[in-house]
């Protein structure tokens, strides 16, 4: 009853577009704001995270310390552009609807890795929001760009399946 809810309601959609467009707008200026001071270098962040694994009271897990050390240090300019240009993009995709779905799985998944590393500050809340967002699979996207673009892909997909059977039975 609730997922139908949260799925179909308009009213629900109004108030989930209100929370992918907040969640969006944080997401944009955080990655527009590394772009534009001239780069961003994501080891210093890295290092501190892997040094938050050692102590008494760890804040970060060995595993992905270990991860962190072996795969994203040595690669940090890669990580640089990728957290970079995923805020950017994933704050687009939401603010205008667009792949809503998609782009707040990206997000949460970057969520997951801030918080992994031993970051909290809004994380944690754009993480609950998110799932909401997710759960509300095409609802969250009803007043954005999804409203016309899923439905065009749908259509687009459905005429090359006929398409296909029409070949192979002729």
């Amino acid at each position: 009853m609730f997922l139908d809810f949260i799925r179909n309601n308009k009213v629900v959609a109004g108030v989930l577009a209100f929370l992918r467009i907040y969640i969006g707008y944080q997401w944009f200026t955080s990655g527009f704001g590394k772009i534009t001071t001239g780069g961003f270098d994501a080891s210093g962040f890295l290092q501190g995270a892997i040094a938050s694994a050692g102590g008494d009271h760890p804040a970060v897990q060995g595993w992905w310390a270990t991860f962190l050390e072996a795969v994203a240090l040595p690669n940090a300019g890669l990580f640089s552009f990728l957290v970079m240009w995923g805020e950017v993009l994933v704050g687009a995709a939401l603010i205008l609807g667009l792949f809503t779905n998609f782009a707040a799985l990206m997000g949460i998944t970057m969520n997951f890795a801030f918080l992994f590393s031993g970051t909290v500050s809004t994380n944690a809340q754009m993480v609950v929001i998110t799932f909401f967002l997710i759960v509300a699979g095409f609802n969250a996207g009803r007043y954005g760009l999804d409203r016309w673009v899923i439905p065009f892909l749908k259509s687009h997909t459905t005429r090359q399946k006929t398409n296909k059977k029409e070949v192979v039975t002729a």
